[in-house]
């Protein structure tokens, strides 16, 4: 997660108060986990990692053409390019004429040596092809970079002048109007510049403003003034811009230029805040305090940050390759960069409680990354809920995504309401569970106007008719009139959880909630089949869409797979969301095992998850999918879920920059790769884990709140993954058969050992052993 600010490389691109922890034990072999940790893992191929220097949570962070360094990004994520604002740019001028400076961001992109990058938690650094190395570090909401200039042709410093130009943009040039002024007088130690510009979220509504204050130092300020697209001049000190004639984009900023020749290192410190310039300055000034700067304090007060963070959990590696402990390790340290902590900084209410922003979305947090975040950082994870409540108080509306304080697009169903939840069934403290109560319930009966970026649309048929129709006739609000499958989908489940908090707080409308939970079976249609280019899959037995007078429409099975087109909110719009009917028939988290009844029985249900993991049809890098890996467990075959993971790490999963199967989305590809590796994977809203052995012989994780240390141990490992079965279990010494447990397994701090052999046994595959589900009755948890 990050700080304020998050250093992030701006790149020509064409696009379609941390809690203490010192009462953990330290690692018996004081190894250092950072070693093992790269933030370049998922920085290609579509991952949209952030590579770039952050603490956790921080707000500040850090193959093309560098363009400028900016202090604000998020991780992951698809669509439009995020926040990237007010980028920096160091450069010589040839011949230390102005007019030769390279202003717009075409001119000005610059290759970069890819020998020299270093990705570190905390620092990121790199030379570009003309020799300028540019080193970065962040505190939580300032970041500071350090240029070093090459020298001339004799080895001696260039006799021209360092130019720090910052550019009043962001990533995707949606700047609506900016302000900035310059303070540096000729012949001072240093020159400020400071102001503001106006941006549009990058999958939301509204827009955001935010600040910037920037100081350049280590040489005597030679000139400065404003550059408007290819050109400069030292007066005025003040501009304004804005979107002009068709909305033509005007490029501008400003610059500070030192004298010539410089031997020293020149440093640019930069502070953010949606409050004012002001606030941007006063972070900047007490976090990294100057004149005299020092990036590597920075650096190591970043690594001591990241330590923390990373202390609860140890690994005994059993000999595996090391490049499966830095995608374990790497993997944790993702999670931990979005949401970002903006507290303090919260431009729309003031507030006592925490306020945290880039939820983006909920969608693909809520399955993984958050239900990682309640087992490593339960801490921080009440405060994201807290946070969530706050927005609810203030603005009426549980968030289901947003980014730079705007409200982002609703993506299915209310996915806040199953966060909430999740933490309930998880005991984490500090909560207003009546408040929690009051949000879910609103977003289950109230119809927002606008449901396109809060609560839940169709609400009026979702409770005459038990499903959500296609075409559906919604005058009470307006959103994409789409998705009806995949929110029919999710809001029983959304409905589901908020039965099993009324349930838990003795509320009377418990039934009624877990009655509507089973509004999924009103839109399976049992004799509908599926084609692949004309022939039969075999199976019958699909999702369709069902209009408002109850006859069937129809969407292709495999539309939306990746054997067809990806539908999205925005393009190609579907019934179902990002995903086919073939990967939605298997999402329903809590009646998983009336599910299998409908399709067939266990024997069919296996044949028809293989075949949808084998066929192509399955994307998994696409978060609905990583339940399917584990629904074995339901009809039985524990062994097969542990077979079929492997199958997906490290083939798909890996530590190479191209390493994951899609955009990391905020932590959710690497929290897949953390449930897998530690052997226990998350039914979130459900006090559920599924049991498959570890990566490793073991993995121990202390809970921050107890101080309980829980372990769970592989006999019979081995590191060629020959042993992937479980033949028997002990918790806390005695047998156990279930192939599931509860999240009091982390929080009293049990011991689960796992006896492993080459093929599968009988454990966990009898009617006692299975998890949970709705239709059968047996939903009492641990």
């Amino acid at each position: 997660m990050l700080s304020l600010l998050s250093l992030s490389v701006f790149l020509l691109i064409v696009y379609p108060t941390l809690p203490s922890q010192a009462r953990f034990t330290r690692r018996a072999n004081n190894s250092d986990v950072l070693k093992w940790v790269n933030p370049l893992i998922g920085s290609k191929s579509g991952g949209n990692v952030f590579a770039g220097a952050t603490l956790p949570y921080g707000m500040a962070k850090d193959g093309s053409q560098i363009t400028g360094f900016s202090a604000m990004h998020d991780s992951g994520t698809g669509g439009n390019p995020s926040l990237g604002n007010f980028p920096i740019f160091p450069q010589l001028c040839p011949e230390d004429d102005l007019n030769n400076c390279k202003f717009p961001i075409k001119a000005r992109a610059t290759h970069y040596r890819n020998d020299t990058i270093k990705a570190e938690p905390g620092y990121f650094g790199v030379t570009l092809d003309n020799g300028i190395v540019a080193d970065m570090a962040v505190s939580k909401r300032a970041a500071l970079f350090r240029f070093n200039f090459p020298t001339n042709g004799t080895g001696n410093a260039s006799s021209l002048s360092p130019l720090i130009m910052l550019d009043l943009t962001d990533l995707w040039s949606s700047r609506q109007n900016a302000s900035i002024s310059i303070d540096a007088t000729e012949g001072s130690d240093s020159g400020r510049i400071r102001g503001n510009g106006t941006f549009l979220p990058s999958f939301g509504a509204g827009s955001y403003v935010l600040h910037f204050c920037l100081d350049v130092a280590g040489g005597k300020v030679k000139d400065s003034g404003m550059w408007v697209n290819n050109r400069s001049g030292t007066e005025p000190k003040e501009l304004f811009v804005t979107r002009g004639f068709n909305l033509f984009y005007l490029e501008a900023g400003g610059f500070i230029r030192l004298q010539g020749p410089v031997t020293n290192a020149i440093y640019a410190r930069i502070g953010v805040s949606f409050i004012s310039s002001d606030q941007a300055c006063g972070s900047a000034e007490k976090e990294i305090p100057g004149p005299d700067f020092d990036l590597d304090v920075l650096v190591s007060s970043a690594k001591e940050a990241w330590r923390r963070k990373l202390t609860p959990i140890t690994i005994e590696t059993g000999g595996v390759d090391g490049s499966l402990q830095t995608s374990f390790w790497s993997a944790i340290y993702r999670t931990m960069i979005s949401p970002q902590d903006y507290t303090g900084e919260n431009p729309h209410w003031e507030s006592s409680e925490p306020y945290f922003d880039s939820f983006y979305c909920i969608w693909d947090m809520w399955r993984v990354q958050l239900p990682f975040l309640t087992i490593m950082d339960p801490e921080v994870q009440s405060r994201l809920v807290r946070s969530l409540l706050d927005i609810y108080k203030h603005r009426g509306w549980l968030p289901d995504c947003s980014m730079s304080t705007c409200k982002g697009w609703t993506q299915g169903g209310s996915d806040a309401d199953n966060v909430l939840v999740d933490a309930y069934v998880k005991n984490l403290t500090g909560i207003d569970w009546e408040l929690a109560y009051e949000a879910i319930v609103n977003d289950a009966e109230n119809e927002p106007l606008e449901w396109s970026i809060q609560g839940r649309g169709g609400l009026m048929s979702w409770k005459r008719v038990n499903y959500i129709p296609y075409l559906d006739y919604d005058y009470l609000g307006f959103g994409t009139n789409s998705r009806s499958i995949s929110r029919t989908l999710e809001y029983s489940y959304n409905d589901f959880c908020l039965s099993t908090l009324a349930k838990g707080l003795g509320k009377d409308d418990s039934t009624k909630y877990l009655s509507r939970a089973s509004n999924w079976q009103n839109i399976f249609k049992g004799d509908q089949k599926s084609l692949i280019n004309g022939t039969d899959t075999g199976f019958t037995g699909f999702f369709q869409p069902k209009y408002l007078n109850g006859s069937w429409g129809y969407q292709d099975p495999i539309a939306c797979s990746p054997l067809a087109d990806f539908c999205s909110l925005t393009s190609n719009p579907s019934e179902t969301f990002e995903s086919s009917c073939w990967e939605y028939m298997f999402f329903v988290p809590h009646d998983v095992r009336k599910v299998i009844s409908l399709l067939g029985g266990p024997e069919t249900f296996i044949r028809r998850l293989d075949y949808f993991h084998t066929s192509g049809l399955a994307d998994i890098g696409n978060e609905p999918v990583f339940l399917t890996v584990y629904m074995p467990h339901y009809a039985g075959r524990p062994g097969l879920s542990s077979k079929r993971v492997h199958s997906y790490i490290p083939s798909r999963f890996n530590s190479s920059t191209d390493g994951l199967p899609g955009n990391d989305d905020s932590g959710a590809m690497a929290s897949f790769t953390l449930f897998a590796c530690i052997g226990l994977f998350p039914n979130p809203g459900q006090n559920v884990y599924f049991i498959t052995p570890p990566f490793f012989k073991s993995v121990s994780i202390t809970n921050q709140i107890t101080n309980n240390t829980a372990t769970i141990r592989n006999l019979n490992f081995d590191k060629e993954y020959k042993n992937i079965y479980i033949q028997k279990a002990t918790l806390n010494g005695e047998p156990y058969t279930k192939n599931w447990i509860g999240h009091e397994f982390f929080t009293q701090g049990w011991t689960l050992e796992l006896t492993l052999g080459q093929i599968e046994s009988d454990w966990g595959t009898k009617e006692e052993d299975l998890p949970p589900s709705m239709s059968t009755g047996n939903m009492k948890m641990l």
